[in-house]
C-alpha cells in the first residue's frame, strides 16, 4: 500500500502564479531529500483553494517529512506562499502511483 497525504490550502489569487512557479523547486527538494517520496499532484479547486496530493512509500516516510517541515529552500518558498491550511489528512491506497 501507498501512503497518501492530502492537504487543502488557500493561496490568494494574486499569488497563484508564484505558487505554480515555486512548485518545481519544491518537488525537486522532495525528490532529492525526502526518503519515500513517490510523487505529487496539485489540484486547483477554485480561485484561492488548492489540494495537494502527495504519495509516500510508508506512513513513517510521511511522518519524517512532516517533522522536518520546510527545511529546504524550494519547500520553504512554496510553503511560504500558503495563507491557510484548511485540512490535512493521511490515507492509504492499494492502487499503484500513477494508475
Amino acid at each position: 500500500m501507498t501512503t497518501v497525504e492530502m492537504t487543502r490550502f488557500r493561496v490568494p489569487e494574486a499569488r497563484a502564479e508564484a505558487l505554480l512557479a515555486a512548485r518545481p523547486a519544491m518537488l525537486s527538494d522532495f525528490q532529492s531529500d525526502r526518503a519515500g517520496f513517490l510523487g505529487a499532484r496539485l489540484i486547483r479547486l477554485g480561485a484561492d483553494e488548492w489540494l495537494d496530493i502527495v504519495f509516500w512509500r510508508t506512513s513513517e516516510d510521511f511522518a519524517e517529512s512532516r517533522r522536518r517541515g520546510a527545511d529546504r529552500p524550494g519547500i520553504k518558498t512554496f510553503f511560504g506562499l500558503i495563507d491557510e491550511v484548511i485540512s490535512s489528512e493521511e490515507g492509504t491506497t492499494s492502487d499503484p502511483v500513477g494508475a
